[in-house]
């Protein structure tokens, strides 16, 4: 089943290569969306994909790249966007 889902990323997750880690993991997977630092400190990410795809970057997520922390992850369900593809960085 394809789903999409927001996540919030708090912790030591920016100045560590956390966007390029999740990006990088993103397209590994074959999922559709993006990811993004926030002014706050924390991290931003929208991925759409199957739902094993999506189990398993949630779990990469969590790990983080060797230098992040990662304290809290939060995840929605959110709508599907049918024109998306791939996987990036936004700014």
């Amino acid at each position: 089943m394809i789903e999409r889902r927001h996540y919030l990323i708090r912790g030591r997750v920016q100045g560590v290569s956390y966007r390029a880690f999740a990006e990088r993991s993103g397209q590994h997977l074959g999922l559709h969306g993006w990811v993004r630092n926030l002014a706050d400190g924390g991290v931003e990410a929208e991925a759409q994909g199957e739902t094993d795809a999506l189990a398993t970057f949630e779990a990469l997520l969590r790990q983080g790249p060797p230098l992040g922390r990662v304290r809290d992850l939060v995840i929605e369900p959110i709508g599907l966007q049918a024109a998306e593809t791939g996987f990036a960085i936004a700014y």
